[in-house]
């Protein structure tokens, strides 16, 4: 039975982590994703759970302890942000290339230079490829939904990768939402015990995990990973629906808002997608016919589903809240334009780039990006790709 209470993205997610009790939590304090580890120590400090928290000297010790104790056999998890999960680039790799299906909650940050502590998605975009499958929320329900979702994807055993489950830096993280959270046994239940078919500490059977593969078979090991990421795409939507039934709410790559009949429609994660949702609602009373598609899932990055959801409007806006510094936009302005290419899908696309170091999104700047599509579409306009909204001045 859910009940209502009010919490902040970061208890939302502590919350859980309590119900799932796992086995180990090795972490180092970095904003705005330190309450998350603080929470849980006291959460074990009260007797409430018995995972043993492992206090560690740097970001880069708290995954390499995380792989270690998943290697081992038990059920691990890590939280950090920013610089924190660059400091643990090394060992991402060795997670996911490992196939340990162990979970990290990133609290969303922008990457230094310069330094600067509030939101955007160029750390999680920053290891896009590193193997992980990464799941975003809007709001701290989904916070809380995604992360009890994620041990059941990570441990089946078509995928056996790590998930990083992503929310924004102190727009959901700090502030406080009514949520449904639910009974300590129903998410025991949904997530099950962890029963691993390989581990270090088997004395019936030794295995060995990260050895050193010589040519011969390196590329084999690579070629399975990538396939156990494609499998993963079925996992998660099994995981989403089960969930649904069980608790009534969620979906599985991504949310479609009012995009049934929609003429243009604004791609977008995260935090800001509850800005654009309200621009919908006022352009939809003013009758403009245009929508959101909120991404959940970025990896593994569904490709053909968005091609299909997209196939009907007349353009897209393709919001990305980090830089990849190719000159020609950000991660999703790539991934986007190819899926429709790919499906033959001849929608067009601007990109977008926004929010980057916690600037902020409005409504009005939403309902002036669905202005500029519909210009370029009603009116044939040129269009300038790769552009910056909320520019102070334009350099």
């Amino acid at each position: 039975m859910s009940r209502k209470d009010r919490m902040s993205g970061n208890e939302a997610v502590a919350y859980a982590i309590r119900q799932v009790n796992p086995d180990v939590m090795p972490a180092f304090p970095i904003t705005p994703s330190t309450e998350i580890p603080q929470m849980v120590s006291t959460y074990i400090a009260n007797g409430e759970m018995d995972t043993e928290f492992i206090p560690v000297e740097s970001e880069h010790s708290s995954m390499s302890a995380t792989v270690g104790a998943e290697a081992a056999g038990a059920r691990s998890m890590t939280a950090t942000s920013s610089c924190g999960l660059a400091f643990m680039w090394e060992e991402l790799l060795v997670a996911a290339s490992n196939r340990l299906p162990l979970v990290l909650t990133l609290v969303n940050r922008t990457l230094s230079g310069p330094i600067n502590i509030n939101c955007d998605h160029s750390d999680g975009m920053g290891a896009r490829d590193t193997g992980w499958i990464q799941i975003y929320a809007e709001n701290n329900q989904e916070a809380y939904d995604n992360f009890i979702q994620a041990f059941p994807i990570a441990e089946d055993v078509r995928v056996h990768l790590p998930v990083m489950v992503c929310q924004d830096g102190f727009i959901t993280s700090h502030a406080v939402e009514n949520i449904l959270i639910e009974e300590d046994a129903d998410v025991k239940e949904f997530v099950g015990e962890y029963h691993p078919e390989e581990f270090l500490l088997n004395p019936g059977k030794p295995v060995a995990v990260g050895p050193y593969a010589v040519s011969a078979y390196s590329m084999e090991a690579k070629y399975n990973q990538e396939q156990a990421m494609i499998r993963s795409k079925e996992v998660i939507k099994e995981i989403a629906e089960k969930f649904r039934k069980k608790f009534g709410r969620g979906f599985d790559f991504f949310e479609e808002y009012r995009t049934e009949d929609a003429d243009y429609i604004m791609l977008i994660m995260g935090s800001a997608a509850g800005t654009a949702k309200q621009a919908v609602d006022d352009l939809r009373d003013k009758g403009m016919k245009v929508g959101v598609l909120k991404l959940r899932v970025f990896r593994p990055f569904p490709a053909d589903e968005i091609a299909e959801a997209l196939m009907k409007c007349k353009a897209v806006a393709i919001m990305d809240r980090c830089e990849s510094y190719n000159g020609c936009g950000g991660p999703l302005a790539s991934e986007v334009p190819a899926a429709l290419f790919r499906k033959k899908v001849l929608t067009e696309a601007v990109s977008y780039v926004y929010g980057l170091a916690g600037r902020d999104f409005t409504v009005e700047t939403a309902c002036g990006i669905f202005s500029e599509l519909e210009d370029i579409v009603m009116n044939n306009r040129q269009y300038e790709q790769h552009r910056y909204v909320g520019l102070r001045t334009r350099q």
